[in-house]
């Protein structure tokens, strides 16, 4: 084991040719400058382009480059806990390959950690190169995240992060399938701080989350630190049940007492609609938790790792 890494950056990549020599250069800048003792770990989420070539080659060329290769795409949450799971260092940052979270703001991270803080988290001020509506709809996420757990998840805050140790090594033992990495390490309370800063545009390369996939990833975060939405889906059907039974008893008293009627078949099918379209949300709710319920019990390992390049005495354990 390598115990004399005092840093370790972990880079989950996922087809990411375009920026991942430039991401390595500014890297390799930034933690030479700091003149401790560091590690760059790669991880090859599945990629589908010559990522994994290029990021191959880097490590013949400096031994302080790792390279962990899955066997296919796991995503990115787990490919960073893979990182996690290999990191030596003492502190270790979490940072995206696009160059959106600038690596230049590593040695002021480091600097907060040296005075006692376990997780330093980046927080941004700005969003450049992102449409209106991703800015709306992140912004409204985390608010509202934080207000369906009871786990404090500081708003405008991606996995960009310096964590310690002790930290990392809690997050090892987390073996959750659905993760949420942000939310994971809030949960942890161990001290924390913020050092804000301005997001980029990507130096190259198109963005790995759609609106499909930051739907998903929402869904994951509250779920996996929130039972609210299940209580929310219960006050919702008492709700519909007693607005159901005040408009019968409206109806039996216009038919009953007034003598009026009509044709109902209108409002009758509106209604129904109405109250099955109720009946399937909470469905769909109650079916995410019992998904999550599903994945854990079948107890498979959160990834299976192809190849290790740079890696010492890691021997034949290519699964977690």
């Amino acid at each position: 084991m390598e115990n004399d890494i005092k840093y370790s950056v972990v880079v989950p990549v996922y087809n990411e040719e375009e920026v991942i020599t430039e991401s390595y250069q500014r890297l390799k800048k930034v933690m030479d400058s700091i003149n401790e003792s560091y590690e760059i770990i790669f991880v090859n989420d599945g990629c589908r382009d010559k990522t994994p070539e290029i990021a191959a080659d880097i490590c013949k060329q400096d031994k302080n480059i790792k390279l962990i290769n899955f066997s296919r795409n796991f995503g990115h949450q787990i490919a960073i806990s893979a990182g996690m799971d290999y990191a030596r260092g003492q502190a270790v940052v979490v940072i995206d390959a696009d160059l959106q979270d600038p690596p230049e703001l590593i040695p002021e991270m480091i600097k907060k950690w040296k005075e006692g803080y376990d997780v330093v988290y980046a927080k941004r001020t700005k969003r450049k190169g992102e449409s209106i509506f991703k800015k709306v709809t992140a912004a409204l996420f985390y608010r509202f995240l934080r207000n369906m757990t009871s786990v404090n998840i500081p708003a405008d805050v991606g996995d960009f992060r310096l964590i310690d140790r002790k930290v990392c090594d809690i997050m090892k033992r987390i073996r959750e399938k659905n993760r949420f990495i942000r939310g994971l390490v809030s949960w942890s309370g161990f001290k924390q701080t913020a050092v804000e800063y301005i997001r980029e545009e990507r130096f190259a390369g198109e963005t790995k989350y759609p609106l499909k996939k930051m739907i998903q990833f929402a869904f994951d975060g509250i779920t996996s630190f929130s039972y609210k939405p299940l209580k929310i889906a219960t006050s919702l059907g008492i709700f519909c049940s007693l607005g159901g039974f005040i408009y019968l008893f409206v109806v039996l008293f216009q038919a009953l007492i007034l003598k009026m009627t009509w044709p109902g078949w209108a409002s009758s099918i509106s209604i129904t609609l109405i109250f099955n379209g109720i009946t399937l949300i909470i469905l769909g709710i109650i079916g995410e938790y019992i998904g999550r319920i599903y994945d854990e019990s079948k107890n498979r390992p959160l990834y299976v790792i192809r190849t290790f390049v740079n890696f010492k005495d890691i021997g034949e354990e290519k699964d977690r």
